[in-house]
């Protein structure tokens, strides 16, 4: 009790309106400090991210210095905080700041017996962060926060960080999305019409993480256009089949592209993510193209003939006004060249064609042809394509 009626009796003709070094007519030099709490929620649609810090501030004032004091008083009432004089710093890059008051009021003013003054609080922050996603999701971003005086210019206030650490992170802090690669405390001086202003800057060097979107946008797209070259190994005659597989496969991977677009900002350049969708939607729509084409060659007559001339007619007694007695034989009539064996029935029984053999033509051995290039050039493409992509997205 003794030592807070000093510090009574001290406030009492304390001005706090004045900094500690006015009567010097020099600037009051703050040592900062942070310490994240927690840092996450990095939001690539709204550019920023939350973090939850202490901002630790000393300074000397020589006003607090008595003999009386022998040891440090730690005290967290706020009419302490209002009645002395501190720093009036802000945070320039943050777009919304809370105050933590559960349970009490998280501030703390350590008043040492030499007149230093320990100043901390606690504050969660959402910081505003200008993300460049021309590699997203192979990106890096760095993002920073930003303290600086708001009222006093460099000739009344400077700030300074601490000489070691002077940004910690908590045990065991992680985050999702991101690697914290490095950290980086620096100076910087705001300018404006009515003066200078002391400022300091903390840049978290931010890499992404890509194991997310490995599983969730890479390889499902991997699977999606190596499920399309199956339509390769179909028959050509197999119209629904590959039609449905083809359609599928292209409205899975449009539908994984919009999902993934569905949580990133509209942005005017081109992301790696839209080169990857877009070069696999476009891997799919080239199998169903390659298969239209394979089955128009297929189905196109031979050059020189009519439409339909390679097709077989059958003629039986009833088109001729027989009544198709029993033992009768079966007359074929074959239009073009087309080559074909006729197998007819026992006697006693109608005459019908049993089965037949036709040779195949150029443009359906030219047809299968493609789809047998196709096996192999599409794969190796795509190898291509990878192989170009990502050693370029991952490039320093």
């Amino acid at each position: 009790m003794d030592q807070l009626q000093v510090l009574d009796n001290l406030l009492a003709n304390y001005d706090r309106r004045s900094t500690p070094t006015n009567h010097l007519n020099n600037a009051t030099k703050v040592v900062c400090e942070l310490y994240i709490r927690s840092f996450g929620s990095i939001s690539p649609v709204t550019m920023d991210y939350e973090v939850d810090l202490y901002l630790r501030q000393k300074w000397q004032d020589e006003r607090f210095k008595h003999k009386a004091l022998t040891a440090a008083l730690d005290l967290n009432d706020p009419n302490l905080v209002k009645a002395i004089w501190k720093p009036e710093v802000y945070f320039p890059n943050a777009k919304h700041a809370e105050f933590q008051f559960v349970t009490v009021p998280n501030v703390l003013v350590r008043i040492n017996p030499d007149g230093e003054i320990l100043y901390m609080l606690r504050l969660k922050l959402t910081f505003s962060c200008m993300m460049d996603l021309s590699k997203f999701p192979l990106d890096s971003q760095v993002c920073t926060m930003e303290v600086a005086s708001f009222s006093k210019t460099t000739e009344e206030l400077r700030l300074e960080w601490k000489s070691v650490n002077p940004v910690l992170m908590g045990r065991g802090l992680r985050m999702p999305q991101f690697e914290i690669v490095k950290i980086e405390a620096s100076d910087c001086q705001e300018s404006f019409q009515i003066g200078n202003y002391s400022c300091l800057v903390a840049s978290f060097y931010l890499s992404r993480s890509v194991g997310f979107h490995l599983v969730q946008s890479y390889l499902p797209t991997i699977l999606i256009v190596v499920i399309s070259w199956v339509s390769f190994w179909m028959d050509v005659d197999s119209v629904p089949g590959r039609t449905t597989l083809g359609v599928t496969t292209l409205l899975a991977v449009s539908s994984q592209s919009s999902g993934i677009q569905s949580g990133l900002p509209q942005v005017s350049y081109v992301k790696a993510i839209d080169v990857w969708m877009g070069t696999c939607t476009a891997f799919v729509f080239c199998a169903l193209l390659e298969f239209t084409f394979v089955n128009y060659m297929y189905r196109k007559p031979p050059p020189g003939t009519e439409q339909g001339k390679h097709r077989v007619k059958h003629l039986g007694g009833a088109e001729n006004g027989e009544a198709g007695a029993p033992g009768s034989q079966s007359k074929a009539a074959v239009d073009g060249d087309v080559p074909e064996a006729v197998a007819l029935t026992p006697a006693g029984v109608h005459g019908h064609l049993h089965h037949q053999f036709r040779v195949e033509t150029e443009q359906e051995a030219f047809a299968r042809r493609i789809d047998e290039i196709c096996r192999v050039a599409f794969p190796a493409v795509f190898a291509v394509f990878n192989a170009m992509y990502w050693s370029y997205y991952l490039q320093a």
